[in-house]
């Protein structure tokens, strides 16, 4: 299954939402309101959403100023979520979550409708950074 969201203004460099996203612990300021739980271990975070279960990501990737990727920390379900970043000037840049998994076809069903909207929330958080 592959899901993108919107592609987002942000008024800040590439480097500096770089290095935001790099610091797991902003990813806080980026979760919908209906965020539970939210805890920073090392290169990895858990959160959990209101109904939903609790879900760790761990940073498996950074290209310098462009990507940073996030994944799945349990084999049971494998996804990647990455964040593609694109300078438009010295002092903008475009910013898209590409989210990767792979699902059967009656769980990529369920999920569809509610993960795309979580990554449209969090690309629109990103942009009020």
């Amino acid at each position: 299954m592959h899901l993108e969201s919107q592609k987002v203004t942000v008024s800040k460099s590439s480097k500096e939402v770089f290095e935001f996203l790099s610091d797991l612990k902003n990813f806080e300021q980026l979760m919908p309101e209906n965020t539970q739980k939210f805890e920073v271990d090392g290169d990895s975070f858990l959160f959990a959403l209101k109904g939903m279960p609790e879900i760790r990501l761990v940073l498996k990737e950074k290209t310098e100023y462009t990507n940073i990727t996030l994944g799945a920390a349990s084999s049971k379900l494998p996804f990647t979520l990455a964040g593609n970043l694109t300078e438009t000037s010295e002092n903008t840049c475009t910013a898209q979550l590409v989210f990767d998994g792979d699902f059967n076809p009656m769980m990529a069903m369920m999920v569809k409708k509610p993960l795309g909207k979580f990554i449209d929330v969090l690309a629109e958080n990103i942009s009020k950074i």
